[in-house]
Parts: structure tokens; sequence; C-alpha cells
């Protein structure tokens, strides 16, 4: 049908030719910044545009520049700013623009600046004005913002209707947004989905189940909401419930899913849910990953990675993340490294959350001088990134340099929260700072604000216990605030075993089991206080209580990067290809230390009632010794050999480790459960504080010295029955081939103590 030329549509088609230009028609193509500024350059130097047509250019400048993922919001503000009357239209655009930006406040100040020009905000407006204010430090202008809408008379308007209700529920404040969903009268999928929403991210998953049965337009944001408010709080079934029963599925969906089995510690469950994704976008490789991480399969997520590359999924923040978790599990500092090295090259922004991971990697594979390279390198630090550096420096036993950061963080205006001083507690606990950690436990609440936790109360009865004040140990535990759970008491029977008191142990041991009645580590503790009193009959029936509850004890696995590749071994392992090899080492190890340092096995936590010669071979083949005979066969001279074991290093194989780093001349680090052992030289790091235990001896002044310490240690003394502090001492004098120190007591000497 062919068009009259006097018609009024032919017409508005010649008025519109009319008016356009050429450099008008190439703005509408524009795609970068590089584009749209040559061609504001030309609109700027021909300046023959008609006031429309600078109008239009204006417009078309500002969309492009504020909403276009390849936009600049600088550059959209720069232009805003030149214009002497800004139309509505412009106006509500920068807003949008800066509503989803890192600064969402400048949109509320672009807000206020239009209100003091006259112009009147409409529908278009206050939408993005509401999306500014539901960031948390904006939260208190949105109730203002609210009050605007009611006056301007656009409080029945849907879409403002449903910002205002994702605005209340972001801020926390349900009863409000409550009040507007019930006065809502034409509800649309926004507002339902937003009531949820809020419901969910606060755990009332009830409240959100019964608006999403009575939900008539659910969509696919309906359904994934609701999944993933079920799998956040670890309802994995009701999650799959809907998932299996929801008419449409999107990546999202299956997302969910996958989070939902990693937030249960499944990761069967989320491989199967992997596998089975029809689609899948880099946030699921993402939670796949984190799932392996969280569950302990770092050797898989490492794996899964390999196979991400392959398919050219390109990495994000989250990704390296769960990556530099998984590296600092197995200690690979070379795996760590690589990630590290992909980060700078795959050009993945260094922010806080992943400076902080590398800082934690990093100490956490036995690199603690790499760790402070990185930590210097942030520049935004948030408390979390204090909180691993002194951390770290507390696993590796640098109390002193824990305490300094502790000071630094505070100069810099961040202040501590309760993870502080869980670090700071525990770096009292390895160095046996115990007047320290009291003072810290005090300086919480009284400096500071915070009330000490379970926790901290832990690390102090840790420290006390270590130290050998059991009885102070004991009345702290007595004088908690809350019910002492069982980490407390596994501190305190883990001083009865060092210091050799049965009479607490036993009672200790015996509550432990009944709190933790599946946890083997307390069976084991309890049936070595036994047997190191040689009562054979108690331990054994501690054993075969065990064994009758069908608890098993957890295997000592020691782990050893080489080469970027992860070996793994148990006690007596033989399956590693190199097993022959291994055990010929262990045999080349032990006579080398017998014949040259006189060295005999340390078979005292080998407390079975069995012969010594037995107990001899148990010690010989454990995990560690194995892991480091690999590591001196598959490595340089001078590499560092660098191990991780998932138990408490037991006292003959520290004693051996020592030995070895003398003979062999390797530096040897060892991170175990509880802190890192750098060996060097036949020293380790922890000045043997590992396997001390307290020495009862009188000099000639008639005082007894209790928990004498190697190196600068705190102690404390008792005399004349009256307890008194001293001040710290560095009182070694010698240390024999054999491990026998000799001590120098206010110039009397305290001979052959072996600790």
């Amino acid at each position: 049908m062919s068009m009259s030329a006097n018609t009024p549509l032919h017409a508005a088609r010649k008025l519109r030719l009319a008016h356009a230009h050429p450099l008008l028609t190439l703005l509408d193509s524009c795609k970068t910044m590089r584009e749209l500024t040559q061609i504001h350059a030309l609109i700027i130097k021909e300046d023959t545009f008609s006031p429309y047509q600078s109008s239009s250019a204006t417009t078309k400048l500002i969309s492009f520049t504020a909403i276009s993922p390849n936009g600049s919001l600088d550059y959209a503000k720069s232009i805003y700013n030149h214009l002497q009357n800004p139309d509505i239209f412009n106006c509500n655009t920068l807003i949008r623009g800066l509503s989803k930006s890192k600064t969402p406040v400048e949109a509320l100040a672009l807000y206020q600046n239009m209100l003091q020009r006259g112009l009147s905000p409409n529908n278009f407006t206050y939408p993005f004005v509401i999306k500014a204010c539901t960031v948390s430090s904006l939260t208190r202008y949105g109730t203002s913002v609210h009050a605007h809408v009611c006056k301007a008379g656009l409080d029945s308007d849907v879409y403002i209707q449903s910002s205002l209700i994702h605005m209340y529920t972001n801020g926390k404040d349900l009863a409000s947004a409550e009040l507007l969903f019930v006065k809502c009268c034409d509800r649309d999928a926004v507002s339902w989905n937003s009531m949820i929403d809020g419901y969910v991210k606060y755990g009332e998953i009830e409240l959100a189940r019964n608006v999403f049965d009575r939900m008539c337009c659910r969509d696919v944001i309906s359904w994934n909401t609701m999944i993933n408010g079920y799998a956040i709080l670890g309802n994995i079934e009701e999650a799959k419930k809907l998932f299996d029963v929801m008419p449409e599925r999107s990546v999202v969906s299956w997302n969910s899913m996958l989070a939902g089995y990693g937030k249960c510690e499944d990761h069967e469950g989320a491989y199967r849910v992997f596998n089975e994704m029809p689609r899948r976008d880099v946030a699921s490789w993402n939670a796949m990953l984190a799932c392996y991480a969280q569950c302990g399969k770092s050797r898989e997520a490492l794996e899964l990675f390999d196979e991400m590359k392959a398919l050219g999924v390109k990495a994000t923040e989250a990704t390296v993340v769960s990556l530099l978790s998984a590296s600092a599990h197995l200690g690979a500092l070379d795996q760590g490294s690589s990630l590290h090295k992909y980060i700078d090259e795959h050009k993945i922004e260094v922010g806080t959350i992943t400076g902080t991971a590398l800082v934690d990697m990093y100490a956490r594979c036995g690199s603690i001088s790499l760790a402070k390279q990185v930590f210097c390198s942030i520049e935004d630090k948030d408390v979390l990134t204090w909180n691993t550096i002194i951390a770290g420096n507390a696993m590796h036993g640098h109390a002193n340099e824990a305490h300094e950061l502790f000071t630094k963080m505070q100069e810099t205006g961040i202040s501590p929260d309760d993870i502080t001083f869980v670090a700071l507690l525990s770096a009292c606990s390895h160095a046996g700072m115990v007047e320290e950690g009291q003072r810290l436990l005090a300086s919480m609440s009284s400096t500071y604000s915070i009330d000490p936790k379970v926790e901290h109360y832990g690390c102090v009865i840790d420290l006390l216990s270590r130290a050998g004040r059991l009885e102070e140990a004991m009345d702290l535990i007595e004088a908690m605030p809350m019910e002492p759970n069982s980490s407390a008491w596994g501190a305190l029977l883990g001083g009865c075993r060092i210091h050799g008191n049965t009479e607490v142990g036993e009672l200790v041991g015996k509550r432990l089991i009944g709190l933790q009645p599946e946890h083997s580590g307390r069976y084991v503790l309890l049936s070595n206080i036994y047997a190191a009193a040689k009562r054979w009959d108690d331990a054994r029936k501690v054993r075969k209580k065990m064994k009758s509850k069908k608890v098993t004890k957890i295997p000592g696995i020691t782990m050893i990067e080489l080469k970027g590749t992860v070996h793994q071994f148990l006690s007596g392992d033989q399956s590693h290809p190199d097993s022959d090899l291994i055990y010929e080492k262990l045999l080349e190890i032990s006579a080398r230390l017998k014949s040259v340092l006189g060295y005999s096995p340390d078979t005292q936590q080998a407390l079975y009632d069995i012969e010594e010669e037995e107990k001899e071979h148990a010690v010989s083949i454990h995990s560690e010794k194995l892991a480091i005979a690999f590591g001196l066969l598959s490595s340089g001279p001078n590499e560092t050999i660098r191990i991780v074991k998932n138990l408490r290093v037991c006292r003959d194989c520290h004693n051996v480790t020592k030995l070895i780093s003398r003979i062999y001349k390797r530096e040897i680090i060892v991170r175990d459960r509880h802190r890192f052992h750098h060996f060097k030289n036949g020293e380790c790091s922890c000045m043997d504080y590992c396997k001390r235990k307290t020495i009862a001896n009188r000099n000639s002044h008639g005082i007894l010295a209790k928990a004498i310490t190697v190196g600068q240690m705190r102690y404390s003394i008792r005399e004349r029955g009256r307890e008194m502090e001293s001040s710290v001492f560095d009182a070694f004098v010698g240390k024999t081939e054999f491990g026998i120190e000799t001590w120098s007591f206010r110039g009397n000497k305290i001979n052959n103590l072996a600790v």
C-alpha cells in the first residue's frame, strides 16, 4: 500500500530527515568511548547543529556514556555539568547510570541538584533514586525519598512501589516492606519477588514460602529465589523438591543447587548437578570450585580449573579466590605462585578480597615473607586483611610481629574485631606468652567493648595448659560466662598430656568423650595419657570403647608438593610409585643420625604395651618421615622441603626433622594442625615449645622452677609457697649432641633437663 505524500506520517518523516545529521547517525552506531570522543570532537568543531540537533546529540552522548557497558560516567558527568538547562530526560539517564555505579551517593546528589534547579522528578526518576538508597550506607535517605514520592502523588506507581519494597527489605526494615506490600493494589512480579527475596535474606524462609505459595505470577526469579533460600540454609531436600517441579530452569537455578550442595559440603551431589547441567556459565564453575574448596577437595579443585582453562572459560575474582584457598589447604606453594602469575597475566584485579586470599595462601604455604610483600601492596586493607596477616604471623610463631601489626592496624583507623583477638591469643599460645595473653583477654571488654567468646577463652586455656598452669586453666573454665565447649576442655586435656597429669586428664578426658562420643581424638588422647602412666588396662578399655562405638581414628596424612604435583603419604604407606627408594632413604637417614649424632627413637608417644623394638618401628614409618625422605630424594641439594600434616607432629618426628635439617643441611618447613615449624641447622622455630613440659627442680635457694622454656619466654616461680612473676629471661647455656639442654637459673645450674 503506497503512502500519500500529504499524510501526517509522511510529513513527520520529512521533518525527521530535515533534522537528521550524519554525525547523529554515527553516534547511533557508536561502540566504544574512543569512537564517541572522536565524534564528539567533530560535533564541537562543526558547530552547525540546529537547537533540535544539538539537544539530540547531547541526549545520545549522555545515554551512551552513562548507561552503556563501554561508556564512562566521568565523561557523562562532564557533559552534564556543561549544560545550562539540562532536561528531565538527561537527568534521569545520568541518575540511572550513577545508581548502578560504585558511587550511588552521586545519584542522590544529582537528584538534589534537580530539585534545586526546579526540575520535577517523574515516575522514571524515582525507581533509580530509590535504587541508590538500597546501598547500606544510604538507606537512611530512603524514607525521605519515599516522602517525596508521596508528595508528588506517585506512590501508586507499580514500579516505584516495587523499588520501595526492595529498598526496605534490603535495609532490614521488613515491617515497612510488608506494609507497602499489603497496600499494593496492583502487585507485579517484581513486588512479589522483592518480598520473597527480603524474607530469604534474613532467614525467614517460612514467611518467604508463604508469599511464594500465594503468588500467582511466579517467574523463574521467584523459583530461583526460593531454591537459593533453602540452599543457603542447607535444606537441600526442600531446594531439590522445588528444583524438580519448577516449570522452567535457568542456569541460575542450577547454580543455586550447586551452591546448596556446597553449603551441605556434599561435593558428590554438587558434581552430579554440575555434570547434568545443559549449559554452564562462569558462576557454575565458580560454585563447583568453591564447593570443592569448602569440602577440602583441593586437588579436585585444581584439576577442575585445568579443565576450565582448556574449555576457554575466563576466570573471575571468585574463581581465583577459591583456588587460592585450595592451594593454601594443600600447602602447595608452587601451585599458589602459579595462580598469582595467572592473576597478573590475565589482568584480574587484585582488590581487597583477592589480595587477602593471596596473603592467606602464602602464609599457609609456609612463605610468610611473600605474604608480607602482598600485604604491603594492598591499598585498601580491611579488618579481614589485617586479621589474615596477624594470623599468618601467629602460625609461624612470630608473636612479636603479630602484636606490632595489631598496633599498626589501629593506627590506620581499623578497629579490631573478635577474630583479631583469636589470632593474637593464638600467637601468645604458640610463644608461651601467658601474661600477655591474659592481658589481651581482659582488654577485649574493658578497652575494645568486645565480649570474649568461647574461642577466646579456649585460646587462653590452651596457653595456660601448655605452660603447665593447669589449675589456673581449670579456674578459667569454671569462671567462663558461657558453657565451655569441647575445644576448651580439649585444650586442658592436651595440657594434661604434655605435663603428665593423669588425675585431671582422666576427669577431663571422660567428660570430653561424653560431649563428643564420635570424636576419635578424645579417645586417643585419654588412652595415651593412661599409657604414659603405664595404666595399660585403662588404656585398653578406652580403645575397646572406641572400637565398640565404631569410632575410627583419623589417619595421619602428610602432603608434599614437588614440581607442582602434590604427593600424599600415610603412616607405613607403600602405595607410592617410589616406595622402595623412599624406604631405602629412611634406612639411610636412620643410620646417619645414629652414627653421627647417636640418635635413638623417642618412643614415649608410641604408647602401647608392646616391645621397644616394635615401638621404634612404629615411629620410624610416620607419614612425615616418608614425605621428608621423598623430598630429599626428589629435590635439589639446596631446595627447601615443605610438608603439611593434618595432625600434630609427634615428638620423635620433631626431633628427627631437626637432626635431618642439620645433617643434610636443608631447611624443612612443616605445617601441622596447630602451627608452622621452620627447621634449620638442627633448630626449630618453635624452640621446642611443642614438646615442653613442666620442669620441677630446686636450686640451692630452694626455689622451685616451673615451666622453664627455651629462649626468651615468660615463666613463673614459687618461693616458700608464694607465687611470684618473673621478668623475661634468656638463660640458655648450651646443648649436647643428644638434645640435652643446660640452663643457668640466677647463677645456679640446672643440668640435664631434657625438654
